[in-house]
């Protein structure tokens, strides 16, 4: 991705971005890190991340913040737009031999100024219970590491419960605990509750209340993450092999399932409303999938290198009822003053109720646009916009705005080859993104998509517009459906037949690191088939490789299905923002009401206040106090 203005390096840090709402500003004296601000040598460690609770402070300021950087684990009274960090004074710090924090999350039910309940999850596999105000460890669950060895994923309290949380493993177990309940002192035995494609449910048998309760294995790898819906009654789940897995939760029963294009899922997220979720991977792809449809909407390609988080903007995301709006035409300023931007939580929560006015028979429709983000190992932060023309394509459009391209893949007579042409703006890839479109059967597209748009939808003015000059190099053809070509940039596509013709222009830049170790991490990716995490025994890497041709095989089959449809077939989205933000891979990506935060691996937390928030930090224009060793 070009840098604006045309002249400036690719590689330079951006500290402010623009969107249609305003301007968003990185304050550098919010950040959080370890004291020292000294950057974190990241190699070999776990991701960075980052959980937040509110404890309902009288004095306002009820924000805490927890975050790990390698073995230590912090937390802190998070001071937002609102006033400078100080990073000589964390609540309570921990650091721990023998095994890494992998993740962490606070219980908001029993949050309170006195005490809180944490939940952090450790690379050996163990769960602990503590509270950071009280500086007290409650519970240690998987001590002995009895139930599951591997290493902890995800873990998230059971939404509306004190005591029950969810436990994923990258062996692809889930487990239900009790924080009452004890592990018990010999492994547990299991008996099947229920039984489902590439899934099945175990109740733990026990003459006593033990943990854990429940044991979920979900598909083959690792589970990478999993999400609890709005109203808490679903569950979706990323996996290594590809598969999203939507779940009820009470049920234990499979709603619906989407395949990535290549490789692993690595995260997922739900709309504030639960209408739809938005998985990430090793494809180099954001994939929207519509809960109620049970199928790919659209796809997204910004990122150079896997995304790692996506999630929804509460803020922004808007659903107006009633009279249509009056359809745009005119520059940006114009556009943010007719936005209705900010309208906060409330109005995100009521967009469930909304929306079932726009699939009912009322003749007034709804205007709706989402927003949500990503960030990956590129160190990149997107920002995406999913309008009711990709929600609802056969609906008459209330605006014409639009950043979305929509492939037109219309089939060709054998004895007459059409070449059907879509401008849309510059997109890059990496090689170890979509390299295995060598790996899946090729064949056309027949027919219109069901939720496809005809012809070509405006580009989004947000990105830099690029063509190939005259005289550029020759396209290389690929068969098959591919987002990506390895190692390239392509600056137009083509669509011919349903086969993508792309120009190879330029080399993934590299994420400072090491040329040997880039080299040898493209090798593993491409040989491994996106499976991460490579361990250096040799009959890990044999099992791993047996898993990459299981999993190419399954590709092949799920290809050109509605879990997996071509890239033809589906619209594909264009990023609102895209721009490169950190030195290292970002890991975090969280929207709060008058903020977004990032971390990156090297253990900085940055700030980025939203348009008109950035007055809050009396300190922010104060050169003086600024601190050494940002990430800027």
């Amino acid at each position: 991705m070009a840098a604006e203005g045309g002249g400036k390096e690719t590689n330079e840090i951006k500290t402010q971005f623009t969107t249609r709402e305003g301007v968003y500003k990185l304050l550098t004296h919010s950040e959080y890190s370890r004291p020292n601000r000294v950057p974190f040598n990241s190699q070999g460690s776990n991701p960075v991340k980052v959980s937040f609770v509110n404890v309902n402070d009288q004095s306002g300021n009820g924000d805490r913040i927890c975050f790990n950087v390698g073995r230590e684990l912090y937390f802190y009274i998070y001071k937002g737009v609102r006033k400078a960090a100080d990073l000589s004074k964390p609540i309570d710090k921990r650091i721990y031999k023998g095994t890494q924090p992998t993740c962490h999350d606070f219980n908001p039910l029993t949050a309170t100024a006195e005490s809180v309940s944490l939940l952090v999850g450790f690379s050996a596999g163990q769960v602990q219970l503590i509270d950071p105000i009280k500086k007290e460890t409650s519970k240690l669950f998987n001590e002995e590491r009895l139930i599951d060895k591997s290493r902890v994923t995800c873990v998230r309290w059971v939404p509306g419960s004190e005591n029950l949380f969810l436990v994923a493993h990258s062996s692809g177990s889930m487990y239900l605990y009790n924080m009452e309940n004890t592990c018990g002192t010999t492994a547990p035995h299991y008996q099947l509750l229920k039984q489902g494609e590439n899934y099945a449910v175990h109740t733990c048998k026990s003459k006593s209340a033990r943990n854990p309760l429940l044991r979920w294995t979900v598909g083959e790898g690792a589970l990478n993450e999993f999400a609890f819906s709005p109203d808490g009654k679903f569950l979706a789940c990323a996996s290594q092999d590809g598969f999203l897995r939507v779940f009820g939760f009470d049920a234990a029963e499979l709603h619906g399932t989407m395949k990535s294009y290549f490789g692993g899922l690595l995260c997922v997220c739900w709309s504030p409303d639960g209408q739809y979720i938005v998985a990430g991977g090793e494809d180099d792809l954001v994939t929207v999938w519509s809960f109620l449809d049970c199928k790919v909407i659209a796809r997204g390609h910004g990122h150079k290198s896997w995304v790692s988080v996506v999630a929804f903007d509460h803020c922004t995301t808007s659903v107006e009822d009633g009279d249509p709006p009056a359809e745009f035409s005119g520059s940006d300023e114009d556009f943010h003053e007719q936005i209705h931007f900010g309208a906060g939580r409330e109005r995100a929560n009521s967009s469930h109720s909304r929306l079932s006015k726009r699939n009912s028979t009322d003749s007034r429709p709804v205007s709706v646009t989402y927003r949500f983000g990503s960030v990956g190992q590129d160190t990149q932060l997107c920002l995406w916009d999913l309008t009711e023309d990709i929600l609802f394509p056969h609906l008459p459009l209330s605006r014409t705005r639009t950043h979305t391209n929509v492939m037109n893949a219309s089939s060709s007579p054998a004895t007459e080859q059409t070449i059907t042409t879509v401008s849309i703006t510059t997109t890059t890839t990496n090689s170890s993104g979509t390299n295995g479109k060598d790996n899946v059967s090729n064949s056309s597209c027949s027919g219109n998509p069901a939720n496809s748009l005809p012809g070509t939808l405006p580009r989004s003015n947000s990105l830099p517009h690029s063509s190939n000059p005259a005289g550029g190099s020759t396209p290389n053809s690929h068969t098959g459906s591919s987002c990506s070509s390895s190692g390239s940039s392509t600056k137009g596509i083509h669509i011919m037949d349903g086969a993508f013709i792309a120009n190879s222009v330029s080399k993934f830049a590299s994420l400072s690191l090491h040329d040997s170790r880039k080299e040898r991490h493209e090798k593993d990716h491409k040989r491994n088939f996106s499976l991460g995490q490579i361990s250096n025994k040799s009959s890990d890497k044999l099992n791993q490789l047996s898993s990459s041709r299981t999993a190419k095989a399954e590709a092949a089959k799920t290809l050109g299905t509605t879990q997996c449809p071509r890239m033809e077939e589906v619209p594909l989205l264009e990023p609102l923002v895209c721009k490169k933000i950190a030195h290292e891979r970002l890991t975090v990506l969280i929207f709060l009401e008058d903020c977004l935060v990032t971390a990156c691996q090297e253990g900085f937390v940055c700030t980025w206040a939203r348009p008109g928030k950035v007055g809050l930090l009396s300190s922010q224009n104060n050169p003086a106090n600024s601190p050494s060793g940002t990430v800027v």
